[in-house]
């Protein structure tokens, strides 16, 4: 690492993976229930063991965007961070609203409005982080008189998404105007700001691995900033169906939703084009895979799964089935998970001074056992999902007796997501076996390439 202060990241990305494995954990246990019988169902019934999943996910990828973004500004400003314990204080702010709210969980301590499940209480506690937050940022880059275009992305997606929260701050007397709003925060998070997260951190790790151009790079983040602002908010529409705005809004939002993740592939073909004409190789060959791969994912869950479930006269009859989980697991693990696990990837060798092109293999390991293991179980959640919407919503069978009907295909999904969990739990003890230390700027700090087998 660069800068003393960037050190930060390593305890923001501790923190992440361990909320990664609780999150895993729940996953597998509903995936379970789906199979009975379920002797946890009068202490952690599937709707308590659903909210602290979806909300670990949350809780963690931020966790991640956040370490993340310390790292990047650090090294983009060349400056330390403007207050490095005022950073630990958050840190220990937001895993403790974290835990508090799982526990919320348990004890019926929740607002009740789903993937929103926390209480008031705690959204002010998230509101008072995220101004740290910004707070630390701003001063850094005021102190550095310097900012790229990388960070500035960066970093406008973390305000938007904060701003974007506020709709879950406030009341709602009817139902159907709360859901309204509710998808102004769930969807221009994932589908929206969130992508400009993405984008920014790939064209940060691309810079650095592959030996991409920087200004080609800002330019699709240009790209990436635009199709945000249009795609994005349009295609918040494709949620509309239930909610009774007018039907105009449906085909506007089918369309738009699935040209998000358009700039982002662009820029990956580009840096694999790049890395191909220069015949040079950096030695995170690790970080690489997890690059490449986050866009390649972004395309295949959020892209093409996004078009096959989300078009208004295919969502009548698949929203609120298992085809949304389908899209739902391959979007948020390829866009959001992968990025993280990329700059986790990336970094950890700056942050604990270990050779990036040595021990490398369970690593390796990792990453494939949670590619197959992922795509097995958006295979089982589609099969599963098609049966559903068939037998249930087509020849009108009860809820229940559809379930039976398709077990099968929950008995692929806990066997896929036992092999996706060996991925996860081999990456968080690949992470664990090398303690932080203090050690000097990387040589590829300026987005040069570092020779094969370099320290």
């Amino acid at each position: 690492m660069r800068f003393r202060s960037q050190r930060v990241a390593y305890w923001y990305f501790a923190v992440a993976l361990c909320l990664f494995g609780l999150q895993l954990v729940m996953g597998l246990l509903m995936a379970a229930k789906y199979l009975g019988p379920d002797p946890l169902l009068g202490f952690l019934p599937f709707d308590v063991a659903k909210a602290m999943h979806t909300n670990l996910l949350i809780v963690w990828v931020l966790a991640g965007f956040m370490g993340g973004t310390y790292y990047v500004v650090a090294e983009e400003s060349r400056t330390e961070l403007y207050s490095e314990r005022l950073a630990y204080i958050q840190l220990a702010a937001w895993t403790l609203m974290g835990a508090t709210a799982i526990v919320g969980y348990m004890l019926g301590w929740t607002a009740g409005i789903k993937m929103l499940e926390q209480p008031y209480p705690l959204k002010l506690v998230i509101v008072a982080v995220m101004l740290l937050f910004f707070f630390n940022i701003f001063m850094t880059i005021r102190k550095a008189g310097r900012w790229t275009l990388t960070e500035g992305v960066l970093i406008a997606g973390l305000v938007l998404a904060a701003l974007l929260y506020l709709p879950a701050l406030l009341p709602y007397e009817n139902y159907t105007v709360e859901t309204f709003y509710r998808w102004w925060t769930i969807h221009l998070w994932v589908e929206g700001v969130w992508e400009m997260i993405q984008g920014s951190m790939l064209a940060f790790l691309l810079v650095r691995l592959s030996g991409a151009d920087r200004e080609v790079m800002e330019k699709w983040l240009y790209v990436i900033v635009g199709l945000v602002f249009m795609a994005g908010i349009l295609g918040t529409a494709h949620h509309y169906y239930w909610t009774g705005v007018p039907g105009y809004w449906l085909p506007i939002g089918g369309f738009f939703s699935a040209l998000e993740p358009v700039a982002l592939v662009g820029m990956a073909i580009y840096a694999y084009a790049a890395m191909r004409r220069s015949g040079a190789a950096h030695p995170n060959t690790l970080a690489v895979h997890w690059t490449i791969g986050s866009a390649v994912f972004t395309l295949f869950g959020a892209g093409l799964l996004g078009l096959a479930h989300t078009w208004p006269s295919i969502n009548k009859w698949t929203h609120g089935t298992l085809i949304t989980a389908m899209h739902g697991h391959a979007a948020f693990y390829g866009a959001y998970a992968m990025i993280v696990l990329a700059m986790i990837s990336y970094t950890r060798p700056y942050l604990t001074g270990n050779d990036p092109a040595r021990g490398q293999s369970l690593g390796f390991w990792a990453f494939w056992l949670q590619i197959a293991g992922m795509f097995g179980m958006t295979l089982s959640f589609a099969t599963a999902g098609i049966g559903q919407v068939y037998l249930e919503r087509v020849m009108g069978l009860g809820y229940l007796d559809t379930q039976l009907k398709i077990q099968i295909h929950f008995m692929m999904l806990v066997a896929t997501g036992g092999l996706f969990a060996v991925g996860v739990v081999l990456y968080i003890v690949d992470f664990f076996r090398f303690a932080p230390s203090h050690i000097t700027a990387p040589n590829d700090a300026d987005g040069s390439i570092q020779p094969r087998g370099a320290a």
